[in-house]
C-alpha cells in the first residue's frame, strides 16, 4: 500500500552517482512507433512507470505485441493494420493525444479514457486538427470515441508551442495522402521527428519566416529498430536541483537527455550561478547524452526567458525550489500551460511554497519567486492534488529547508519516477512516510 503521506527533512550533504529513469517521453514515443512498424523493435531502458505502461497496454490493446524480457529488455512487435479496442492511458496526457494521432490513420474505432484528473484535461488541441485530417471524435474530453481511416495531409501552424499536438498530427500524417506540414511558432522538444528518422521516414525540418517547418510525405513505412532510451532530465532535475541547495553536496546524475530542446532547466541554473557540469559527453540513438555534476552552490535570481519555457515546461516547480533558495526574485512567464497540467502547476507551485515561508507571486501565465537568499524555514504540509512533479519539489525542498516538509498523495510519484525515494536514499536524503 503507498503511503498516504511523505516528509523530507534536512540530513547533511548528498553525495553519490545514480541514474535517472528513462526519458519518458522517449519512451511513450519508442512503444507507439514500435508498435506501428513492421518487425520487432526493442527497447532498453524504458522508463516503468504508470503511464509508460498506460501507453504499452494501450498499444497491445490495439493489436502489437509488447512483452518485458527478464532482463528489463522490451520487444514491440508491430502492428501495421491497428484493431479496435477501448484503452486506459490513466494519468497520461502525452499517452492519450500521442494515441490519437496513431489511431487516426487507422480505420478503426477507439475509446481513449484515462483516471479523473486526465478527463478534466483539454483536448481539442489535438481533435481539431485531426477532424480536419478526416478522424472522427465524439465528446470534448476523456472518455472519446475515435474514428480514423481515410486522411487527408494538411498544413497546420499551432496556436501554442505543442510538442504533443506537432507529434499527433505527424503520427496521423504517416498514413495521410499527401504532404503533412507542421508550422510551429517556438521549437518544442523534437523526439518525434528525431524516433521517425529511426524508423526510416523521411521528416523534413527547416527554419522559416513562420517558425519550425516540419514535413512528411504520408504512405512511408516504418521498420522496426533498436532504440536505447536516455536518463530524463525532469527527472534528473531533482537530484540536481537538491545538490545545489544543500551544503556540502556533489552528485553525479548518468546518462541524461541533453537534448537542446529539453536542457532549459540547466541553461537556468547555470544563469543563476550554480556549479553545474556535463561530462562524458556522447551521443545513444540519435539523442545527446551526457553525466551530470551537480556541487552546492550560491544562487541568485534572474529572469527567465519566456521562449525558454517548451524546453523545460515541466521543470518551473522545480526550478521555483531552486528559486527560493536564491538571493533575489526569479520572475517566469510564458507559463500558460501549467495551469492545465496534471494539475494547475502556478497555483499549488506557489501555495505549496507559501506554505513553507517562500512568498510567490502569481499571474495568469507566470509567477515570481521572491528568494531568500538562505534556506526557507519549510515545516509545510503540502496540498499535491496527486501531481507527482508537485510532490517532488516539495520534497526537495524539505531536504535543505530549516523545518521538514510534508507532501500529501505521493503514490503517483510512480507515474514518472518509480522508485524515487530510494534513489535519493541512496545520496543521503531522508525521505520517510509522514
Amino acid at each position: 500500500m503507498s503511503p498516504a503521506r511523505l516528509t523530507a527533512r534536512a540530513t547533511g550533504a548528498l553525495r553519490g552517482r545514480v541514474r535517472a529513469p528513462g526519458d519518458k517521453s522517449i519512451s511513450h514515443r519508442a512503444l507507439i512507433l514500435g508498435g506501428v512498424a513492421r518487425g520487432e523493435t526493442t527497447v532498453t531502458g524504458l522508463l516503468e512507470g504508470a503511464d509508460v505502461l498506460a501507453t504499452a497496454a494501450a498499444m497491445s490493446a490495439l493489436g502489437a505485441g509488447v512483452r518485458r524480457g527478464d532482463d528489463g529488455t522490451w520487444t514491440v512487435t508491430g502492428a501495421p493494420e491497428l484493431t479496435s479496442a477501448a484503452i486506459d492511458c490513466g494519468n497520461s496526457g502525452t499517452g492519450a493525444r500521442l494515441l490519437m494521432g496513431a489511431v487516426a490513420g487507422h480505420d478503426v474505432t477507439v475509446v481513449i479514457d484515462g483516471d479523473s484528473s486526465l478527463r478534466t484535461r483539454p483536448m481539442a488541441r489535438v481533435t481539431t486538427p485531426l477532424a480536419q485530417m478526416g478522424a472522427r471524435f465524439e465528446g470534448e474530453r476523456l472518455p472519446m470515441t475515435v474514428r480514423g481511416g481515410s486522411l487527408q495531409a494538411i498544413r497546420y501552424r499551432l496556436p501554442v508551442a505543442s510538442a504533443q499536438v506537432k507529434s499527433a498530427i505527424l503520427l496521423a500524417g504517416l498514413r495521410a495522402a499527401g504532404l503533412t506540414e507542421v508550422v510551429e511558432p517556438e521549437p518544442t522538444r523534437d523526439h518525434t521527428e528525431r524516433m521517425l528518422r529511426a524508423f526510416g521516414v523521411e521528416v523534413g525540418v527547416q527554419d522559416g519566416a513562420e517558425g519550425r517547418h516540419i514535413r512528411l510525405m504520408g504512405g512511408q513505412p516504418l521498420t522496426a529498430t533498436r532504440i536505447t532510451v536516455p536518463g530524463d532530465p525532469s527527472s534528473a532535475a531533482f537530484p540536481i536541483v537538491a545538490a545545489l541547495i544543500t551544503p556540502g553536496s556533489e552528485v553525479v546524475v548518468e546518462g541524461v537527455l541533453l537534448n537542446p530542446l529539453r536542457t532549459g532547466l540547466f541553461e537556468t541554473l547555470v544563469e543563476m550561478g550554480a556549479d553545474l557540469k556535463v561530462e562524458n559527453a556522447r551521443e545513444i540513438s540519435g539523442e545527446p547524452v551526457g553525466d551530470l555534476v551537480a556541487r552546492h552552490s550560491r544562487l541568485a535570481g534572474v529572469t527567465v526567458p519566456a521562449d525558454r519555457a517548451p524546453s523545460m515546461i515541466d521543470e518551473y516547480p522545480i526550478l521555483a525550489v531552486a528559486a527560493a533558495f536564491a538571493e533575489g526574485d526569479t520572475h517566469m512567464d510564458g507559463l500558460g500551460e501549467l495551469r492545465v497540467k496534471e494539475s494547475d502547476r502556478i497555483a499549488l507551485t506557489a501555495e505549496g511554497l507559501a506554505a513553507c515561508g517562500v512568498q510567490v507571486d502569481e499571474r495568469p501565465e507566470g509567477m515570481t519567486v521572491r528568494g531568500l537568499g538562505h534556506a526557507p524555514p519549510g515545516g509545510g504540509t503540502v496540498r499535491t492534488l496527486g501531481d507527482h512533479r508537485i510532490a517532488m519539489s516539495h520534497l526537495v525542498l524539505g531536504l535543505a529547508s530549516e523545518a521538514p516538509v510534508i507532501v500529501d498523495e505521493p503514490e503517483m510519484i510512480a507515474t514518472s519516477f518509480p522508485g524515487f525515494a530510494a534513489l535519493m536514499a541512496r545520496l543521503g536524503a531522508d525521505i520517510m512516510e509522514a
